[in-house]
């Protein structure tokens, strides 16, 4: 279960007032990062010298519900205009099958999309989101591989346009955080779009696998300064992954997560909840 830490906590100290070093790795371990596991030690040390885990795991779960924000603006339609969505993040993550469910959940709360293969480059990665295009009943704009994403990215606004279409969804090649020349081609991206409407992309995406540990606040801190990210899709939570690192983005970049990834069924994805998520803690 997500973020079970506190569950396990309680079970390892119970009983004994918790030892700090080894609470302090559990935090890390959770994937919190540094300066929340350093602020929720600094609020449980003002407690006193002796903290029983009951104690601790409240004192997380209040800690971490203050930096969640209380609501996330939900991403709604514009007047006029298609909103164009971003999928970015680097490979293996789950950009392609969340691009698809983002427009299944779209269509079930009845608003119109249109898919964009804009991962030129991965072998298959076009007939994969036109298959999921084909099972939820969604069109997908697509080109040649190798081709120019930023150009197709750029046509398909003008065909949504033209369609009164509510959202563009473009679903990005995966990248490594480290390759400037990859994500420079992203930042071109972002520019094509402006062409359109000086505030598109009007949403940037990344995807974060909750498996990936803190090594994705790092992939979250390039993608931000290249592309200016405005939320997080975090995907398989339900497997081993802790989620603390959606905490720690959040600490520490101020990028809310927007959407939750929780299996692989169409219906495994939803808004965030920071009531819910948190609630995986206990």
């Amino acid at each position: 279960m997500p973020l079970s830490f506190l569950k396990n906590l309680v079970a390892k100290f119970g009983g004994r007032a918790v030892d700090w070093d080894e609470l302090e790795e559990t935090l890390l371990r959770a994937d919190l990062g540094v300066p929340m596991t350093m602020r929720i030690l600094d609020a449980l040390k003002e407690r006193g010298s002796q903290v029983d885990a009951e104690t601790a795991a409240d004192v997380c779960r209040q800690e971490i519900l203050e930096v969640l924000p209380f609501a996330v603006p939900p991403i709604g339609p514009l007047p006029a205009k298609p909103k164009a969505i971003l999928i970015v993040g680097v490979n293996g993550t789950g950009k392609t099958t969340s691009a698809a469910k983002m427009a299944h959940w779209f269509k079930t709360n009845r608003y119109t999309s249109l898919l964009v293969a804009a991962d030129t480059f991965r072998a298959a990665a076009i007939e994969q989101l036109q298959a999921w295009g084909q099972r939820i009943g969604v069109e997908v704009v697509s080109g040649q591989y190798g081709g120019d994403p930023a150009a197709l990215c750029y046509d398909a606004w003008s065909s949504a346009y033209r369609r009164n279409t509510e959202f563009l969804i473009c679903d990005t090649a995966g990248r490594l955080h480290t390759k400037g020349n990859l994500m420079q081609e992203l930042a071109k991206v972002k520019r094509t779009l402006s062409k359109h409407d000086p505030e598109a992309p009007h949403e940037s995406l990344l995807v974060v696998d909750a498996t990936t540990g803190s090594n994705a606040l790092v992939q979250a801190k390039e993608f931000h300064e290249a592309i200016g990210l405005t939320g997080i899709i975090l995907t398989k939570l339900d497997g081993s992954g802790k989620g603390g690192v959606a905490v720690a983005i959040q600490r520490e970049l101020e990028i809310p997560t927007r959407f939750v990834g929780t299996g692989e069924k169409l219906d495994d994805f939803s808004v965030f909840d920071r009531d819910t998520f948190v609630n995986r803690m206990l």
